[in-house]
């Protein structure tokens, strides 16, 4: 299975956003935060900012909308160009709708959940997905404690994937870090974004290839067990 590290630049220099872009030239994705201060509590990045940010970028971008009414923001990330758009369940009318618009733009169309939202909430529309994002810590701010205890989500999601042969990825989102991916990864996750353990690191570029590491060893443990 392949890992896919996507560092979030909620944890970058915002001065210099192009600078520090190219520090994480190796990274799978470039998470992208776009936040409302509605549906959470802080204001990020809105549609000139991602659509600069493309402009500029050498690695896909992944945008990940903390907003309200994503049945009408949504797919207009797609058309920015962002290469996935992964939007929250919480703050959806149509989901499924949702994510036909963006895979119809040519993006690929994630569904994340808050800590306090069950997997089974969502399970009869899973498949409509390319990602399904797991939050190990409340949407907002970053820097958070990583919330282990949902691991067993992971673990739900993961087991979903594999009884119904989906091919969704699995990813995780929240105090991930050089301590944590593990954790995730034995659990089933395959694409993980981190914030401040990349661009908190002297060297972010080593860092990404240091978690991608780590959660390819523990990625090879999970599998080698749920085969046996």
């Amino acid at each position: 299975m392949t890992v896919r590290i996507n560092p979030s630049i909620l944890s970058a220099d915002f001065v210099n956003l192009e600078r520090d872009l190219g520090h994480i030239s190796n990274a799978d994705f470039v998470h992208i935060d776009v936040m409302d201060n509605n549906f959470v509590p802080n204001l990020t990045f809105g549609p000139q900012t991602v659509s600069r940010i493309k402009s500029v970028s050498t690695v896909p971008l992944d945008v990940h909308l903390m907003i309200v009414d994503n049945d009408k923001w949504a797919p207009g990330y797609a058309e920015l160009g962002a290469e996935s758009v992964t939007f929250h369940v919480e703050a959806t009318v149509d989901p499924v709708a949702v994510a036909q618009r963006i895979k119809q733009i040519g993006a690929r169309a994630g569904l994340a959940l808050k800590p306090g939202t069950e997997f089974d909430t969502v399970r009869d529309i899973a498949g409509s997905f390319d990602q399904i994002l797991v939050m190990t810590v409340e949407p907002g701010f970053g820097g958070q404690q990583f919330m282990a205890d949902q691991m067993e989500k992971i673990r739900q999601v993961a087991q979903f994937r594999k009884d119904t042969g989906t091919s969704f990825w699995i990813g995780v989102d929240g105090g991930v870090d050089e301590n944590t991916i593990s954790l995730a990864a034995e659990a089933g996750a395959d694409t993980f974004v981190a914030g401040s353990a990349v661009y908190g690191r002297d060297n972010p570029s080593l860092a990404v290839e240091n978690l991608r590491k780590l959660a390819q060893e523990h990625r090879h443990h999970e599998e080698n067990h749920v085969e046996a």
